[in-house]
């Protein structure tokens, strides 16, 4: 709750209410962007597995959200990736790119009807993990302002 000031006379309370809509999807995420050059000026995406990942997405949001939601979002993304054994480090600091995984659920959302347009996102948080119980996606947050 925020208190506004009037003056010098009194307070009043502000309410701000939200929405906030929470799911998670699970795959391999993959990330979109990235181009491979496949002959006669014609590009193609580079990652193999964004056409399952952008479905498993779509087909999430259709079966949650009636309508798309506007106007101005926040966004929070939670990736989590399979560890390979032989890696010891805490953190995936390597491929994919977390821009490029960010891009691929920003459209999924999009065509999936969850919100208007990436383009509503006005606030992004986003965070890559390695997986620590197997599970393998996305955990999303959309809460409109």
């Amino acid at each position: 709750m925020l208190w506004l000031l009037f003056g010098s006379l009194f307070f009043v309370p502000l309410i701000i209410e939200s929405m906030i809509s929470r799911f998670e999807v699970e795959g391999l995420p993959a990330p979109q962007g990235s181009k491979r050059h496949v002959g006669n000026n014609r590009f193609i995406e580079a990652s193999k597995n964004l056409p399952a990942w952008r479905a498993a997405i779509e087909e999430e949001c259709r079966s949650l959200f009636d309508e798309p939601i506007d106007g101005a979002l926040e966004v929070e993304l939670w990736f989590y990736l399979p560890k390979p054994s032989s890696v010891s480090r805490e953190f995936p600091s390597v491929m994919p790119d977390l821009d490029k995984l960010v891009r691929a659920v920003g459209d999924g959302l999009t065509k999936g009807g969850a919100i208007v347009d990436d383009a509503r996102i006005v606030n992004l948080l986003a965070y890559k993990r390695y997986s620590v119980d197997g599970w393998t996606g996305v955990k999303v947050q959309i809460t409109h302002l």
